[in-house]
């Protein structure tokens, strides 16, 4: 393995985690998302003499998986839909604790997202891109991942009820637990 190959690779390991989240948030599965992780290492790996070195191969990573998950759901077809959510409830583990319920109803609220919205704004939001750095792997204009990001703000803090500020942050139950915590 050559030294550019060792830096590049270094340079692969550090942005796994965030390439990893991303396929969860675009394939909704885990499984999937291993898999899409997979595929976009082994083109990347294949490629990597046309990535210039200190660019950013975060954007890069993220593009490729980007297109590799369009690539795979045009050749995929059409996927069951479970709209009333009878699939999802059968196979999921009700959580028992309050946050993870919290994170449920997220979830559910981020896959009502169209799916441009959602990637706009886990890009964003999540991943801590900038809107140029989105806009490129997304392949549009600025703008129209500010609006995408605009809108599905929105539209989660209407399907989780978020009216303002004080809306955010523990429940009450967690609440609770934090202020007795403190009181010890």
């Amino acid at each position: 393995m050559t030294r550019s190959s060792k830096d590049f690779k270094q340079e692969l390991l550090l942005v796994l985690p965030a390439l990893r989240a991303f396929a969860v948030s675009l394939s909704g599965q885990h499984h999937k998302a291993e898999d899409l992780v997979q595929d976009t290492l082994m083109k990347a790996w294949a490629k990597q003499e046309s990535f210039e070195m200190g660019t950013n191969i975060k954007a890069w990573l993220f593009t490729i998986l980007r297109n590799e998950f369009y690539s795979q759901m045009r050749k995929r077809g059409r996927e069951v839909q479970d709209s009333d959510g009878t699939f999802t409830q059968n196979m999921a583990i009700h959580p028992s604790q309050y946050g993870l319920l919290d994170w449920q109803d997220f979830k559910k609220a981020l896959n009502t997202l169209s799916a441009e919205q959602r990637e706009a704004i886990i890009l964003i939001g999540a991943s801590g891109f900038s809107y140029e750095d989105a806009a490129a792997i997304c392949d549009c204009a600025v703008g129209t991942i500010k609006s995408r990001v605009s809108r599905a703000r929105n539209r989660l803090q209407e399907l989780l009820q978020v009216d303002g500020e004080c809306d955010y942050g523990p429940d009450l139950y967690s609440a609770g637990t934090i202020l007795c915590s403190f009181s010890d």
